[in-house]
């Protein structure tokens, strides 16, 4: 069953809550992961962000509206009760609520009209009824459909360079994520050095305890197994066990197949995976806008 959405478990949250007990989110959380039936793997879900689970994210915007609609209410962080109000609602029988039934108590159309004022144009803090997602996943989906953009628009930029550019710019990836030493070793390291199918080598850490042989492919058309078989049987000849081929195209099936059936380690870089490391880690991209998600400080409201 794929992970519910914050409208599918709020009926279910609140009568897990109907016993009138105070219960822990945590508490909340494992009881409705059972009760929905989720796999270890969807449970362990994170968001884009990685920061939170979608299940725990999801639950909290549940309890969110719930509280909103005066169904729940908290008297501390992270732990939550049912209302007469809530415990009245339940004793309807109903078997589904959504955002629209909350819509019926004013304390929640209230919450609602506060949020549209923020901004006319703008839904902040109101969840998308539609494609039933929570704020959160809303902002990290816009967010990713920004990195994509922006790495298919790097790729653009880099066929546009000369081919010493892009060995430069591998270089300066390949240091931003630490490999290669100084840069003075890098640029050595990185030298053609005659032999078939290799562009170059490079430290694997600062001490140089082992050594990485890169190919680098500025194609537009997908790299196939035979260039593969190619790096593979060069590696072989160096005596070497570990290689990088990085395109800014993409790999066929076939490539990706063989990759997994031979004893030396290459790791394949497509053109997207490019993209998004030069955006990890600065290269060639520059800040525009940030925006900061704030939380609660715990620790400040601990007396």
């Amino acid at each position: 069953m794929a992970i519910p959405d914050y409208q599918t478990i709020m009926l279910p949250l609140l009568k897990y809550v109907s016993d009138g007990k105070e219960h822990s989110i945590r508490e909340i959380i494992d009881a409705l992961s059972e009760r929905f039936g989720l796999t270890t793997e969807e449970k362990k879900r994170l968001l884009p962000s990685g920061r939170q689970t979608v299940f725990y994210n999801r639950v909290g915007w549940a309890k969110t509206y719930l509280t909103k609609a005066g169904l729940l209410k908290s008297n501390r962080r992270s732990y939550c009760e049912i209302t007469q109000r809530g415990m009245g609602v339940l004793a309807k029988k109903i078997t589904e609520m959504d955002a629209a039934y909350l819509e019926r108590f004013p304390e929640f159309l209230e919450f609602k009209n506060i949020a549209k004022k923020k901004e006319a144009n703008i839904k902040f803090l109101e969840l998308d009824e539609k494609v039933q997602k929570t704020p959160e996943e809303i902002i990290e989906d816009v967010y990713q459909e920004l990195i994509r953009d922006l790495a298919q628009n790097l790729v653009v930029e880099i066929m546009n360079c000369s081919p010493d550019y892009f060995e430069q710019l591998v270089v300066d990836l390949l240091l931003k994520m630490g490999y290669g030493g100084s840069r003075k070793d890098a640029g050595k390291a990185i030298g053609k050095s005659g032999d078939e199918g290799i562009d170059g080598i490079i430290k694997e850490d600062r001490l140089g305890l082992d050594i990485i042989y890169i190919q680098a492919k500025r194609w537009k058309t997908p790299v196939g197994r035979p260039e593969i078989q190619k790096f593979a049987g060069a590696l072989l000849g160096q005596r070497a066990k570990k290689g990088v081929l990085i395109t800014t195209s993409t790999f066929t099936e076939e490539a990706k197949q063989y990759v997994d059936s031979i004893d030396s380690k290459i790791v394949l870089v497509d053109g997207e995976q490019l993209g998004r490391l030069m955006i990890d880690h600065n290269i060639g991209v520059s800040t525009d806008v940030t925006f900061e998600i704030k939380i609660i400080d715990s620790d400040y409201f601990d007396e």
